[in-house]
Formats: structure tokens, sequence, C-alpha cells
């Protein structure tokens, strides 16, 4: 309100026409309402019986009236008194007591003064009195928090002698006097300490009121929001169950109706002693507690004189007994002695014997049949209730025989009602009235009005109720449905679960169906807490001498009880009087309950135990009630939108005084008819203007009044009031329509099964939609009573549940009239509403005369989207308020364009269904059944010839219907469906044919549609565009209206997303695709699922499998599947992939047109099966061919040659794991031909074969020794050879005869320039080039950043795939380095850090060739092949390796020199790898620059990778002479260093006298003695030993050279002098620190620097010093220890 127009001279005028305070008494025509003048708004007012407390804006608070408990005397009684002690502190709420007050201060203090004999003022130092407001702290011991910080609290309420405070935890504090603290305590002791009421922790309380000697609670229903909230199972103060369950035969008892025995009212005896001094005695004795059986032995009081009272309070307690007694739950104390030495049994026996027993069952079943007969006379309803004690009257009772006999009698008792009283109960209400025998009127009045209380104003109500007991009492299945009458007679009392599903069958099925429909949440879940919730209960609690509890009885009860037939009412407010209670449901509907006396209850029932309605005239909306003493006030919406007031109770004398003395007279008066018989229109009330809140103590009223600034507050009002009224009229279609329609046990088959589910979801949309316009009417009622502001409107903060709400009813509501709902729900309503609906046509607001029974149901339906433009036009109205610049004016104008909006839509949305349904409506009978759907509408269709098929034979029927989702095509008996998603259309040009053609392209068919002019063509073109546009986006039924709002995007995306089931004939057919789509084809990428199981998940082109996907084909005969992954193209497998066979074979490598075709890996069974093998090599269009590796593990060969249609043909060598090797010529899979054969001792064969391992023909065999057999063998190899020929000796001395023997292999085998040549071709494929070489360098970079953004993109589905270094390498190759332009040391370097990352990474090209050769390589020599053999083929296939990617490179790179070309080098490059200050470096000549070879560049990059298999080949070969050579370096190890240096004849020059330790302080010389070891040239001895960490021969060769500065630089310490080697001085050191480094396989090192070391260094000074390395090597071997 703050920015609403106002000039500041209009502030205060416009401040005094706020909260307006009118004070009158009584209800006669002359009383005129006195204005209470205060310089502030009055925003809230608490009454007690002689005074009253004001709290105005900014917080001040005023008393007013008779303060007798101030010191000093107030000087006008009248005038306010402003409340000083209060000064500084903000107040927020105030509550008045009979003589005593509080406030609540924002923080959630609270201060409290007045009276405070009873401690109703929570002060226990202070006098009686407490004159001025003194702050009362809520301490709770439970919380965490520290004990000395007070709770803080959100409301008060103050009775006559205590008072109840509401924390902001939601829970009841209370303190003061009597049963109404709920505290469980009776005694005359007030309470001075607030304390928690225990029995209502754990639920969320939402207002609390004070009566006299009562209490009010409102409570939220347990629902999933107090979930967060502990459970509370168990009663704080006797530690029973809440809640019990008692299984019984067929049936099981659940109840909640657990009483503490501690909570309900004392004994006679006690009760005298509790009382104070002036309270009145009891009229009649009272029962220690409900749970305690009468039994006619213990009776002890005479019997209540009034037979209605003492029916109703006996059926109570017996009730409550019997239930107790059943749940098998002791609800008393026990252990109260004095409640057991009252009984009559024996102490020293805690049973009662047989007999007791016996005769108490007997007079429960004599007492049932008694009562039978006494039903039919007396009809009072309590009466109808099976009462054990009819005859008795309470007293006290036996414990033990609850305790002993509780599952005896509970069984007895419930058969009993089983038998006599369901059936008495079902003919009472089926013969109703006329079976009820000889009632009176006034019995019958009495009988229908307490059913009345129980069934409120409507069968709705009931069901609603029926509902939420089952929901109370964790629903029993199967009873919700049973006998119409019963089951509700049975809820509203505690019976309904002991009855036995059994029996409830009996009772026969009515012909109605319960259903609830009652939301549990609110709107929207995160919405919850804003939105006011209408599940409540109402609890009450203290005296009842009047009823006031409204629990049926007069017991007074110490702790809080839920009063059930306020349950599902939709309480939002509670108030009480002395000796009255009323409740205000959000339908507007006012319950009284409680003392009669004066008519406050606004009914002629006096006095009601249990809630009733006022009798206010039909359609007067209750919005605010208040309770004084002997009256009650109720604000009202009356026919305008001012507000009315009500008066019901006492008529208050002219002059009269308020004073205690007059009380006889008044009761006179009373008498004489000084009250309302119901309540009465306040006349002046007009004259009050706007008013928000009523307040009613004492004999006093108050009203408190808004006059209308700038029509704001009436604004306001008219909203409240009109979505109060709204609210009612849904509830009322919900309960006298909607409801009873779908009870109907005739509708399923009215309707049919699509039709009801619609209904049912129809009905549940209503419901939502009623249950938010209650939570709204609420909300906006509680704005009135407490801010009148625009800042708490739900309906602007949470517009979207709104709009939702009604969206989505609409939906719903469309989708049930395109169906025909309304069709099919003609009949079952005539049926049911009869020939003269004039019930609907008044809800329906229909004003046709005699409309059809459809018309009306529809106009029903869309009733309540009338109501949109009421929000519209009042969020207007409230905008105009407020000056445009404003904040509040944009936020008001905004919703309220959102609601018009909305408005425009759901018109749009309405005019789609009936355009619709006529649709249907004239469509031939078979089509509609099948093309009917709920969401579908029609947009257009072709009837009138506007759209024809090209090309159609003169007499056929083409028919083109556009709905939302598809476009069908009908002909004379088919139709066919095409689904909008996946339709493109498209114009064809007119240019010279003159015709208006359109092309549907759609996946399997194109049609070509010719339209009847232009105009038809654009329209059919933009309506079906608009309408795909509208199915892609998802938007739906909203489509329908085409050509309205969304005119400008005319096309929709020719790239889509859709699904789509193929239907004709071929590879598809049947298949379901869901994924991309372009141009009527699968793009991009999608899923294919066949019915047969087969699927294919990945990418598409033109509507064929193409690029990455995976593929699954199961197979029927092994019951498992096959699996391919990997990469397509035009719908076939080709490229890389990975196929694992249903078999079990796995098949890594490249495929073309789906066939095995180039390298690839195939694995067969696994190790532990039948045959295990693995081939790696070459395959041509599915079939081995070429060259390949086989390994096959059963027999423990490997196979390294040539193939052709799976079959060993050509040179190839098999090795085995026998050590045997051969190589040779194979045809048809065997050895055949010429071939060598070794064994692992060197004997061997060199001549012809037949078959494997078999010999045939000429050949030699060479033995070991070197003898050998020269002629003609035959026979298998092992087993017995045949020989025919001449065995030879070689002459002992003839030496060249032995040369001439040794064999020479690898002849016969493949060389190695033609292994793996499709490995390479694979490569140059991926660079663009059809051959070695042959292709463009620029088209081959592209390729490259082409197939490693595909990768990363594929591999990014997948990130665990990729660790972070990877992704660090794939970023750093992203960069494409300068690959042409003349090549520097600089330039070099770049390619070398660049060639390394892309070998890093299998998914660079260069990359992925390393990859597989490292596999193959290592599947050729590892394993089975691992044979010494092989070592020359292993070299050199490195070396072919190595030329043959050296080639690829020098294309990439193209000025990179060729094999020994010359990088020049700058003079003073610190790149250089020796260290200028070393001695070689200065002996060195400067170096003309840097030698390209494939060594350097790239073995660094291949050989790690490589080396565990190489040099284990090494390792074999040279096991003798590295045996022999470590046998020599163990021996020589044992010696001390003196005598190692003399033994290899060391100058003595180069001895070390001493060294340095590193143990011993920095520096430090130790002597070197005859037995020390290990010590001399240490540091060079661990330099070489790093010679086995390295792998390439340049990184060996470079350990080697500065282990040589090593020693250079000792020596030179040692001889303090510059120095130069000779090599005889430079060889013994070097053999010395050669043995001492203990190398274990120094044969294989030298071996493999040998063979692979750049021919560049070999003449170099790396070659001189590796020279040195082998001669030590040898000299080693050879050296003689003497």
């Amino acid at each position: 309100m703050e920015t609403q127009r106002r000039s500041s001279t209009e502030e205060d005028g416009a401040d005094s026409e706020r909260g307006l305070l009118h004070t009158w008494r009584g209800y006669s025509c002359s009383v005129t309402p006195e204005r209470l003048p205060l310089p502030r708004p009055v925003l809230q007012v608490a009454l007690g019986t002689r005074h009253g407390v004001l709290m105005v804006e900014g917080g001040q608070v005023y008393s007013f009236g008779d303060l007798p408990w101030k010191q000093s005397q107030v000087p006008e009684p009248d005038k306010p008194w402003l409340e000083s002690a209060l000064s500084g502190q903000r107040v927020v709420s105030v509550a008045a007591g009979s003589f005593h007050s509080g406030a609540v201060t924002e923080d959630g203090g609270v201060h409290m003064w007045g009276d405070n004999a009873w401690g109703q003022c929570g002060l226990s130092g202070l006098s009686s009195t407490v004159p001025n407001p003194t702050p009362v702290a809520l301490l709770d011991c439970d919380r965490s928090s520290p004990p000395t910080q007070s709770l803080p609290v959100l409301e008060l309420a103050c009775g006559e002698r205590h008072t109840l405070a509401l924390s902001v935890q939601h829970e009841v504090w209370a303190w003061g006097s009597g049963s109404q603290l709920g505290l469980n305590t009776a005694t005359a002791t007030p309470v001075w300490k607030p304390q928690k009421v225990e029995h209502l922790a754990g639920r969320y309380v939402l207002q609390v009121v004070c009566g006299g000697s009562h209490s009010l609670a409102l409570v939220r229903c347990l629902g999933p929001r107090d979930l967060h909230r502990p459970p509370v199972d168990k009663c704080r103060q006797c530690n029973q169950l809440l809640y019990t369950m008692t299984d019984k035969e067929d049936h099981v008892i659940i109840s909640d109706g657990h009483y503490c025995p501690l909570g309900v009212e004392l004994t006679e005896d006690e009760g005298h002693q509790a009382r104070p001094p002036e309270a009145p005695a009891p009229t009649q004795g009272l029962k220690t507690s409900p749970s305690q059986p009468l039994l006619p032995s213990q009776t002890s009081t005479p019997i209540p004189s009034t037979p209605d009272r003492a029916a109703q309070t006996l059926t109570d307690s017996v009730q409550e007994s019997e239930s107790a007694l059943l749940n098998g739950a002791l609800m008393s104390d026990p252990s109260d002695p004095q409640a057991q030495s009252k009984g009559g049994v024996k102490t020293g026996s805690p049973y009662p014997d047989e007999q007791a027993v016996k005769d108490y069952l007997k007079r429960l079943a004599d007492n049932a049949h008694a009562e039978q007969k006494a039903a039919a006379t007396t009809g009072g309803l309590h009466t109808l209730l099976p009462s054990a004690a009819a005859g008795l009257t309470p007293g006290t009772t036996l414990n033990s025989l609850v305790a002993s006999c509780a599952s005896a009698v509970g069984e007895r008792v419930a058969s009993t009602y089983e038998a006599l009283s369901l059936k008495k109960m079902m003919n009472l209400y089926s013969n109703r009235p006329g079976g009820v025998v000889g009632d009176t009127s006034t019995e019958r009045v009495r009988l229908e009005d307490s059913i009345q209380a129980k069934k409120s104003s409507s069968t709705g109500d009931i069901r609603e109720e029926e509902a939420e007991g089952l929901r109370r009492r964790l629903s029993l299945p199967g009873l919700l449905s049973q006998g119409r009458y019963a089951v509700h007679l049975f809820l509203t009392h505690n019976y309904l679960l002991l009855l036995s599903p059994r029996l409830l069958r009996k009772a026969g099925r009515g012909r109605m169906r319960a259903v609830a429909l009652t939301p549990l949440g609110g709107p929207l879940p995160e919405a919850q807490d804003v939105f006011p919730t209408l599940q409540t209960e109402v609890w009450s609690w203290g005296q009842c001498e009047h009823g006031q509890l409204g629990h049926g009885d007069t017991l007074d009860r110490l702790q809080p009880l839920c009063i059930k037939s306020l349950n599902n009412k939709e309480v939002v407010r509670v108030a009480a009087g002395a000796h009255h209670s009323l409740a205000l449901t959000a339908q507007s509907q006012v319950f009284s309950w409680g003392s009669n006396s004066c008519g406050q209850l606004g009914h002629m029932e006096s006095p009601s135990t249990v809630p009733r309605l006022a009798k206010l005239s039909e359609g007067i909306l209750v919005w605010d009630v208040s309770a004084g003493e002997r009256h009650s006030v109720l604000l009202a919406d009356g026919d305008c939108i001012q507000p009315i007031i009500y008066y019901s109770g006492q008529q208050v004398r002219e002059g009269a005084q308020e004073s205690p003395g007059k009380e006889g007279e008044e009761e006179e008066e009373q008498r004489a008819g000084g009250y309302t018989q119901q309540p009465v229109l306040l006349p002046f009330c007009m004259n009050l203007r706007y008013v928000s809140n009523v307040f009613a103590g004492g004999e006093r009223c108050v009203a408190l009044s808004d006059q209308n600034v700038m029509g704001f507050i009436a604004s306001l009002h008219e909203l409240a009031s009109l979505e109060r009224r709204f609210y009612c009229k849904l509830c009322n279609i919900k309960t006298q329509i909607i409801r009873p329609l779908l009870e109907l046990e005739c509708l399923s088959a009215a309707v049919g099964p699509v039709v009801l589910e619609l209904l049912q979801s129809l009905a549940g949309r209503f419901s939502l939609l009623c249950h938010l316009t209650g939570q709204h009417a609420a909300s906006l009622t509680a704005n009135l009573r407490r801010r009148r502001d625009v800042k708490s409107l739900l309906v602007l903060d949470h517009a979207s549940i709104f709009l939702d709400c009604y969206s989505e009813y609409c939906s719903v509501l469309g989708n049930f009239q395109v169906m025909g709902g309304f069709q099919s729900l003609t009949k079952p309503s005539l049926d049911f509403f009869g020939k003269s609906p004039e019930l609907l046509q008044r809800l329906s607001e229909c004003s046709e005369e005699n409309p059809a029974m459809a018309d009306l149901l529809v106009a029903l339906f869309y009733l309540p989207t009338r109501h949109l433009h009421e929000y519209a036009r009042l969020l207007l109205k409230l905008a105009t308020c407020f000056e445009v610049s404003s904040g509040d004016y944009e936020k008001l104008q905004d919703s309220c364009s959102r609601f018009e909006a909305l408005v425009v839509q759901l018109k749009r949305k309405r005019k789609d269904a009936d355009y619709t349904v006529n649709f249907w409506k004239s469509f031939p009978g078979k089509m509609t059944d099948s093309l009917r759907k709920p969401n579908r509408r029609l947009i257009c269709e072709s009837s009138n010839k506007a759209l024809t098929l090209q090309n159609a034979g003169r007499f056929s029927v083409n028919w083109f219907i556009l709905f939302t989702d598809t476009l069908v095509h009908a002909q004379f008996s088919t139709h066919h469906v095409f689904p909008l998603a996946t339709l493109w259309v498209e114009p064809i040009p007119e240019e010279n044919t003159g015709l208006f053609g359109l092309k549907v392209i759609t996946p399997e068919e194109t049609l070509t549609l010719l339209a009847s002019s232009a105009m038809e063509k654009a329209k059919w073109l933009r309506s079906i565009n608009q309408a795909v546009d509208h199915a892609l986006s998802g938007a739906g039924q909203d489509s329908a209206s085409c050509g309205s709002g969304s005119g400008l995007k005319l096309e929709p995306p020719i790239s889509r997303t859709a699904s789509y089931t193929y239907y004709k004939d071929g590879r598809l057919k049947e298949a379901k695709y869901e994924g991309r789509w372009l141009a009527g084809r699968p793009n991009g990428r999608g899923v294919l699922k066949w019915p047969d199981g087969r699927n294919y998940t990945g990418s598409f082109k033109n509507g064929l499998e193409d690029g990455f996907g995976e593929f699954v084909a199961p197979n029927k005969t092994l019951n498992k599947n096959d699996d391919y992954q990997g990469h397509w193209k035009d719908g076939k497998m080709h490229g890389l992939g990975t196929y694992r066979y249903a078999s079990g074979e796995v098949y890594e490598g490249s495929f073309q047109d789906s066939m095995r075709h180039g390298h690839g890996m195939l694995r067969s069974g696994s190790l532990n099966t039948s045959s295990p093998s693995v081939f790696i090599g070459h395959w041509l269009q599915d079939k081995k061919t070429g060259y390949g590796v086989f390994d096959d593990i059963t027999k423990g060969e490997k196979y390294m040659g040539m193939w052709q249609d799976h079959q060993r043909q050509g040179t190839g060598v098999v090795v085995t794991q026998f050590g045997l090797y051969y190589e040779g010529t194979f045809k048809d899979n065997k050895m055949m031909g010429t071939g060598i054969l070794l064994s692992e001792d060197d004997t061997t064969y060199e001549g012809d074969f037949s078959d494997d391992w078999t010999l045939n023909g000429k050949g030699v065999l060479t033995m070991a020794n070197g003898d050998y057999l020269e002629g003609s063998f035959n026979g298998e190899w092992g087993s017995g050879l045949k020989v025919t020929g001449s065995y030879f000796k070689p002459h002992l001395f003839d030496s060249d005869k032995d040369k001439t023997r040794t064999v020479k292999l690898g002849r016969l085998c493949v060389c190695a320039e033609d292994k793996w040549q499709a490995v390479f071709e694979e490569c140059w494929t991926q660079l663009g080039c059809s051959a070695q070489g042959q292709g463009e360098n620029c088209k081959a970079w592209e390729n490259i950043a082409v197939a490693l953004t595909t990768s990363r993109k594929h591999i990014q589905d997948r990130p665990e795939i990729l660790s972070r270094s990877h992704s660090r390498t794939l970023e750093s190759l992203e960069v494409i380095p300068q690959h042409v332009g003349p090549v520097t040391m600089e330039r070099y370097h770049a390619i070398r850090l660049y060639l390394i990352k892309a070998c890093d990474t299998p998914l660079h090209p260069l990359g992925r060739l390393l990859e597989t050769l490292v596999a193959v390589y290592r599947m050729t020599y590892v394993g089975v092949g691992a044979n010494r053999r092989l070592l020359q083929q292993a070299v050199s296939e490195i070396k072919s390796y190595l030329n043959r990617i050296f080639n690829i490179v020098r294309f990439l790179f193209p000025d990179l020199p060729e094999e020994g070309g010359l990088i020049p080098e700058p003079t003073t490059s610190p790149l250089d790898k020796k260290e200028p200050g070393s001695t070689e470096a200065q002996l060195e000549s400067p170096k003309p620059g840097r030698v390209v070879s494939s060594c350097g560049l790239l073995l660094p990059v291949l050989l790690p990778r490589l080396y565990p298999p190489l040099f284990t080949l090494y390792a074999l070969d040279k096991e003798r002479e590295d045996d022999l050579y470590w046998e020599c370096v163990l021996r020589l190890n044992k010696q001390p260093d003196l005598a190692l240096l003399a033994f290899l004849g060391i100058q003595q020059k180069f001895w070390p006298v001493s060294f340095t330790t590193s143990i011993a302080a920095l520096g430090e010389k130790q002597q070197v003695l005859t037995s020390t070891k290990d010590a001399c040239f240490a540091s060079a001895v661990e330099t070489l030993q790093q010679i086995s960490t390295t792998f390439t021969p340049s990184d060996k060769l470079q350990v080697i050279q500065l282990t040589f500065e090593e020693i250079t630089q000792e020596v030179m310490s040692l001889l303090k002098q510059d120095f130069l080697w000779s090599m005889d001085e430079l060889f013994p050191v070097f053999l010395y620190v050669v043995l001492r480094a203990r190398i274990r396989n120094l044969g294989s090192e030298v071996s493999l620097i040998e063979d692979l070391m750049d021919p560049c260094v070999q003449h170099g000074e790396h070659g001189i010093m590796f020279t040195t390395l082998k001669a030590c090597y040898y000299q080693i071997q050879h050296e003689k220890i003497t």
C-alpha cells in the first residue's frame, strides 16, 4: 500500500480511514456502535469479561474498560490506556482472558499482566495481580538449545484461569490452572511455569483458543509434510500405544481410540480434593477411566435423572471401554493402589474368579437383547449402539479383570456386535423412516438431528469422512465399498474396525461405490507451505459441563482429544466463548456446540454436545467468527461486496452495566425471550463500510473496518468474496454431481472403459482445482483479517500454479469431450437426475430453456474456466489503485495479462474440441474407433475436394484429414496414418504446370497432392507446417487452431528427432527407429529395433547406418547374441570394429561390406575351452588371406606366415613350446615342399616335407656336434626316421668344411617388408591416400583433424575412457604443427615432440598404427614365440617398422631430409646433448649438424613398447655367453678393491688412497684398506648400472659416455691435473667398473645396441666407447683366473 496513489497531505487522512474500531453490545434495532478514537489504525482487538486490549499500527498496545489490577487509578476507564511498559517493543499480537491479558512481540517474546491468582500470567514470584506487562519465558528442556533461551511464540490465547501459547515450532504450551491446560493436572495447584502440551507434540498446530474453562486447537492433519517430524506412537503420560492392532480370526482390529487414563476425569473423591473452594461440586459420579468395564456388582452411585444425558454418557463410556478392552491394552495405571483397593477383589489374588467373568459376559449378552427393544421405542441415535451397561451406572472397576480377560471379552463382544447390532442397524436404516415404531415427533427430530450432526450437510461430506476415516485408521481393504448405510454409521463410531469383512459382505452390497475425491496434498510440493492447509482437525480438552468439547458427552478431558465429527470439514478457524465453541470451515459454514442457554450456538439444539451447523439463510457465507460470554458474532458476505454482521445470543438491556450481581435477573430475561432463536443480521453493519474482523468477549462486540481508499479495499473484499463463493459452488458440483455420477454401479457399462478412465481423471483434476480454490479463498480471507495488501496475494506470487492447474483441467476436459464423454454420460445422468434436471441447470448457470442433458453437462464442466476472467478483471482493478511506475502495478498488470492470455488459449482449446467432436459425428463409424484418440484434435480436412492426390483414378476417393499429430489419407474402406513428427512438406513450383502442388515426404512414401487453388495450397502448407512444428515441440493439442499467433515461424526444422515404425516390406519391415531425421530419412544418432530382437544404436546417414554404431543380433540356436561395435558405411559394417559372436569368438579389426576385410584379430574360445586359439593378420572378404600369425594354444604351436582362404599357403615359420623351429613352404594347410627344421639341441634338418613334421624326400640332417647325414628321409620327426643315405664325420682339423655346414635361417620365411602390409595400408587410407605416398599432404592433415574430433566426440559419451593426461594430449594435438618449410633444429625438435604425442593416443592415425604394431609384435614374439631362432626376424621387423613409419612421417612433413640427411645445427645450441665443460666436448671438433635417421627419430617412441619381447629374445639367444660371463663376474667380485685393481693390471697412480664417504661428515676422507670392497670408482659403477633401465641404443650409449666421464672426474681429482687417456690405461679401469657394476645380461645389452645402433654414430665417439664395453664383455668371458 505504500505505493498507492496518495499525496503527502492525504497520508494522514488515509491512515484515519484504516483500522477503525466500533464497539457495541446486544442486537436490538436501536443499537448503534460507538467508535473508539485512536491515533493510529487498530490491527487487532482482544476482549475479556470487562476489559479489552488493542494493538495499533506500529505495535503499540492499549487497554480499556475495567482494569482493577492497575496500581494507580485509571483516570478515564472508557478511554484506551497506553501500556507504556511495552514501549520500545513492537507487539505483533495480543490476547485477553476473563481478567488478564497477554502480548507477543516481534521477536516472539511473551508479556503477561492482570489477574494471576490461578497462575494464568505464568509469574510465580508475584502477588495475585500483575499490574504491568511482564516477560514470561518458555524454556524447553528437551531441545538441544540452551535452557536459558526462551522459545519464540507466534500467538497467545487466554481463558478464565489459563493461558495457551503457540510456539514457532507449532507446538502448544500452557500455564495456569484446571483440566483445560491439557497437562493431565487437575489439582488446585497452579502451573506457574509454561509447560509443553505433550499430547500434541509432533503435530503441526495452526491455532489455539481458550474458552472459560476449555481449550481448542486447530491442527494440520498428518501428511507427507510431517514425515520429518518424529512419529509419536506412544502416549507420553501413560506410555501406552496410541495405535493398536489386534488380530482376530478373519478380521483385524486397528484402533486409534486411545484415551489416557490420566487424561479424562477423576473419581468423585479426588474431584472434591482437586477443585478450588468456590467451584461447585459435580452433579454426578464419575468413573476413573473410560477403559474400565462397568461390572454390575461394582455400581455404587445412583442413576442420573435425565435419561437422555445418562444414555449419552453411558454410551460414550461403553464405547470407550469396549474399544479399549478390545485393543487388549490396559489403559489405566495398574499400579494405582486406590483403583485396586476399591474393587471387590481380594487383595491376595490379582485375578477375578471364573464365575465373575461368566456373569459379566452373560449380562453383556442380556443387555444387548434388552437394548434391541429399547431401540424401537427411544429412537435416539446413541441408544442404537449396543450399550452393555444400559441399565447400569458408572462406578469404580477392576483393573485386574480387564488385564486377565481382555482377549476373551474382546472376542465375545465382537461376536455380539456382529450377530445382533449389525442386523438391527441394517433393518433400521433400510426401513427408515417408517421402520421406527412409535417414535414421537421430538424424538424423530432428535434422531434426525443427531444423524445430521454425523452426516453434516451432504452425502459428499460423508464420503470424504469415510475416506479420511480409513486414512486415519491405516485403511483396511474392502471395507469402504461395502453396505451403503452401515459403513457410515460404523465409521462415525469406532465400530467399523470391529466388523469382519465376512459379515459386511453378508449385509449386502449397495448400489453405490465410494470414491474419495479429496486431494491429499497441496497444489505443488514447493508451494505447500505457502498455501494454507484445508486438511485440519479440531482437538479439544478441559471442562465439558455444557458439552463444549464436542465429543458427544459431558465428560471432562485432561488431555487433547480430536473431535472426530469435524474431520474432513476443512475447518480453517476456531473460536471459544465462556461455555461454547465455534468452528468456521473453508466452505464458509459455522459449526457450533456447547452451552446454548442464550441461543449463542445459532441453532435451537440445547445444549449440543456435538458440532452442528448454525442456521443461516442460504447463500450467507461466513468468513470470520468470534465468541463472547453468551453470544457469538459472525462476519459474512452479503449480496453486495460489503460484509455483513450476524449476532447470535443474549440481548443486552439498554444501560445495563456489566456486573456479576445481575446474573439471576439476566437468566430470567433470557428465559423470557431476550435472546436470538437463530443468528440475526445487525442493520447498522452497512454503515461501518468494509469490516475486516469481528471480536467478542464478555458482553461486548467489536468490529474493525476500513473506508474504501482509492477502491483498493473494495477490490480486495470483492476478490476474497468471489473466491469464497466460487469454492462453495465447486464443492457443490463435486458433492452433488460428480461424486454421485462416479458412484453409479451402471456407469462403467454405460460409458465404457476409455471414457470411464477419462471421467475419473477429469474428476481428479476438478478436485485438485477445487482444492486449490479453497486454499486460495482461505488465504485471501486471512489476508483481509490481517494485512490487507497485495504483497501476500498467492495469485500474484504463484500465478503459474493457478495457470497450470486450469490448463491441465481444460486439457483433460477437452479429451473427455472429444471422446464423446458427454454423450455417453447422458443416459446415466438422465437416470440419476431424472427428466427435470433443475439441480444441474442451477449449478451450471445455464439460462436456456429445456437444454439437452449433454449441453448441461458441458456447461457445468466448463464453468470453472469462466472464473479466470474474474481473476484478470480484479487484478486489473487492483492495479489501477497504484502508480503506473510502481513495482506492484507492474506485478498486477503482468499477472492480469497472463490470466487473460490463458482465457484466450482455453477458449481456443474449447473451440478445437467442439470442432473435433462435430467432425467425429459425421465421420464413418468404423474408422472413428481406430482414429479417435483423447489428445487428437482436428485442424482441417478435404471433404470439399480442396486437396486431391495427383494421378488418382476417376472413381477413387481420396480424403485428407489433418489432425494435431497425424495426417490421415482415407480411401473407400482403408485409411493410412502419417505421423506428423516424421512428415515433411514442400511446395512444388507452379512455373509452367499451372498446378498447385504440394510434395509430402514420409519415411516410406512420397505423395504429390494437388490443391484446388493457390489460396488452398497456402492454407494447407501453412497448416501442415504449423501442425508439424507443434507436434515436434510437444505442444500437442494446443496447436489445433493454426494461423492465430504463431504465423511467423512457417517452416518446421528439416532436421528433427522423432520415432517411427516401418510397415512396408524390406529390410526395415516392422522395425522401429528413434532418433534424428533429415528430410524423411534417418540422419544422425538413432536407435533401430526389429521385432526379432535385432537392434542398432549409432549414427545414420541418408537413412542408412553410417558412422560409429553398435549392432546386436540374437542367435536362436545358441540362445545368445552376436554383438558388433564399430564403424559403418552405407548400411554395412565398414572400417574398424569389434564383433563378438554368440559362439564366443571375438574379431577385432577391419570390415568392408559387412565382411572381415583388412587387418584383424580373431580369438576363438577362452583358455579353458576345447580349442582356444588366436589369429592376427590379413583378411580378404571374410577369409584369412595374406600374412598372419596363428597361435594354437591347445597344440602349443605358433605359425607366422602366408595364408589363403583360411589355409596356410606359401612360406612360413612354425615354433612349438618344445623348442622346435620350422621354416619353409606350406600348401593346403600343411608343411609341404622345402623346409628347415631345428630342434632345441641344434639338430637341424634341411630338405623336403610332405605333412606337418613329416620328412619325405631328400635332405641333410646335421647333428649338434657337426656330424651330418645326407640322403632320403621318411617318417615323422621325433618318432623314428627311415633314412637312406650317407653319414659324414667332418675332419677334425678341417675348419672350412665346418663353416659350410651351419644353416642360414631366414631364407624361407616371409621377409619383414611383406609383413603387416594391411596395417600400414589402413594408416595411409586414414590419411586419405590410395596407396603409400599417393595423396595430398594438406588432405592428410585434414583427415587427422577429423579423426581426432570425431573420436573425441565418441569418447565424450564415455568419459571413463579418457584420463586427464589423455585429454590434455588430445587438446595439444588439435593444433596442426607447421609442416611445410625448411627444417631447422628447432623445427626438428617440434616434429619429434609432435610424434611422441601423436603416438601416445590411439585416436591419432599414427597412434593407432603404433598400437596395432605393438599388438602384432607382442602377439608374434611372446609365449611360444619367445624362441631364440626368431631373434634376427624380430630385429629386422623392427627395422622394417622404422622405415615404413618414417615414410609416413616424411609424407606428413615433406621438408624433413631423407634417411641420413643433415640438419645444420647452430654452434651454440643449448639442445646439444654434450656438456660443453667435459673433456670429450673440448677434444671434439664442432659438429656439422644433426643427421636425420628413422632410428634417431622413431626408436624412442617405438622401442620402449616393444622392449620386453625383444629383450627376452636377446636373453635367450645370448644365454650361454651370459652364463659364462656371469660366472666370472661373481668369482672376481669376491675380491676386495685393491686385489682386483692389481689383478686387472691397473696402474697404481689410478688407485685411490682414500675416498670420500657419504656416511661421515661431508668431505671427510677414509683410508682405503686391503679389505675395502665396492668403494673405488663407486659413482662410475652406479652410473653404468643404469644401462639396464634404459630402452634405446642411444640412451644406453649415453649411459656409457657418462660412465667414462665419471671415471675421468675421479682420476683427475686423484692426479690434481688435466689428463688425457690412452686406451691401454683406460681399458683396465673400465673393465674394473664393468665387473663391479654386475650387469646380469650384459651380452644381450651389447647385442641390442649393436643391432639397433644409429649407423651415423658407429664411427664417432660413442662408437669407440661401445667397442670398449664390448671388448670388456669378451675379456670377462675369456678371463683366466689364476
